[in-house]
């Protein structure tokens, strides 16, 4: 049973670092001017939301319970992310692309590379490689 509630924390984890990834791109969203671009955004967000709906199925699955939000830490990440965006789409996009980068592909790899069963684990690499392949696109996008 200790294995178990290892894994719900992980996966907890990694929740909370997708809901950070869809509160920053709502708030590169909100900033953003280009209609095709914004859909792009919100394309991603809706990824990242797919994802943290998978997450907390598999969480529930193991009989833990999901978390709601990316936590305190999170949430002032998010407020100072908030405030400090800046304004200039390129910006924006280099921003988008380097939490995706940090938090989405290398933080959520470090993660994972622990405790996982195999149905967790392949949730987990199904979150990751969303993340990879974002983080392709919007370097696509500054090139």
């Amino acid at each position: 049973m200790k294995d178990q509630e290892i894994v719900v924390e992980e996966l907890n984890t990694l929740l909370r670092g997708t809901y950070m990834g869809i509160h920053a791109f709502e708030h590169h969203i909100q900033r953003l001017e280009d209609p095709q671009l914004k859909q792009r955004f919100q394309s991603m967000q809706q990824e990242a939301k797919q994802n943290a709906q998978k997450l907390a199925e598999r969480i529930q699955n193991l009989n833990g319970v999901p978390a709601d939000s990316e936590g305190v830490s999170g949430k002032m990440h998010s407020f100072m992310h908030k405030v400090m965006l800046p304004n200039d789409t390129l910006e924006i996009i280099k921003d988008a692309l380097k939490g995706v980068d940090q938090y989405g592909v290398e933080y959520s790899e470090e993660l994972v590379r622990g405790d996982l069963d195999s149905e967790s684990k392949k949730i987990a690499e199904e979150v990751i490689n969303t993340s990879r392949r974002q983080a392709e696109e919007l370097r696509k996008l500054l090139h």
